[in-house]
């Protein structure tokens, strides 16, 4: 890491729902490839908010969000999260954070888009700036393998699928990957922009 990466060291939070723990896996390795990035990484489980928690985001330069998909939505638990921040929505809070977002479904598609679509609609509500997930589709050639990162195709954010049977460590090995090189992305295109902000302000 080059003294510049520690200077312009961001903060990303990973604010999640996981209902059977499969989300929770996710947020690890997005977790993780932040902190690979260089990154200061913290967790939130939004089933579980405290005043600490609220102040946690608040000073955040960076909130991944992570939802399952359920009947082609967030959660009800991630939905619980987002309307207890209206004031926070009001007031400005977190304008100009950098988001994105990750969601698991038990079907290959699960309507994943639906969900990734309200994350960041939540994040456009906020003033934040979205990052996208930044990788070509995996899996969708005669060469291509199921082990291929962003295996699933999508591009909004980190899309990932578990079989409805399978417990929260049989989450497929190329979703962590691809769920990591989220977090390093976005620990990345924050630190450019904390780098770009004191820029500007010694100009």
């Amino acid at each position: 890491m080059t003294d510049n990466a520690l200077v312009n060291r961001p903060t990303v939070i990973i604010a999640y729902h996981s209902g059977f723990g499969h989300t929770a896996t996710l947020a690890s390795a997005v977790a993780d490839g932040a902190r690979d990035a260089g990154a200061a990484v913290d967790m939130v489980p939004l089933d579980t908010m405290t005043d600490a928690a609220w102040a946690t985001l608040d000073d955040a330069d960076a909130i991944i969000f992570g939802s399952a998909t359920y009947m082609g939505n967030v959660s009800a638990g991630f939905q619980a999260f987002a309307e207890q921040t209206g004031r926070r929505c009001m007031t400005g809070a977190w304008r100009d954070k950098v988001a994105a977002g990750f969601t698991n479904s038990g079907a290959k598609s699960g309507d994943k888009l639906t969900a990734l679509i309200s994350l960041s609609v939540f994040a456009a509500q906020h003033h934040m700036h979205w990052v996208s997930l930044g990788l070509g589709a995996g899996w969708n050639s005669s060469t291509g393998s199921e082990h291929d990162l962003n295996r699933l195709g999508f591009f909004l954010g980190a899309g990932a699928q578990t079989d409805v049977d399978a417990g929260p460590e049989d989450v497929h090995p190329a979703d962590i990957r691809t769920c990591a090189y989220l977090g390093q992305r976005v620990a990345t295109v924050s630190a450019q922009l904390l780098a770009g902000r004191k820029a500007r302000s010694v100009a």
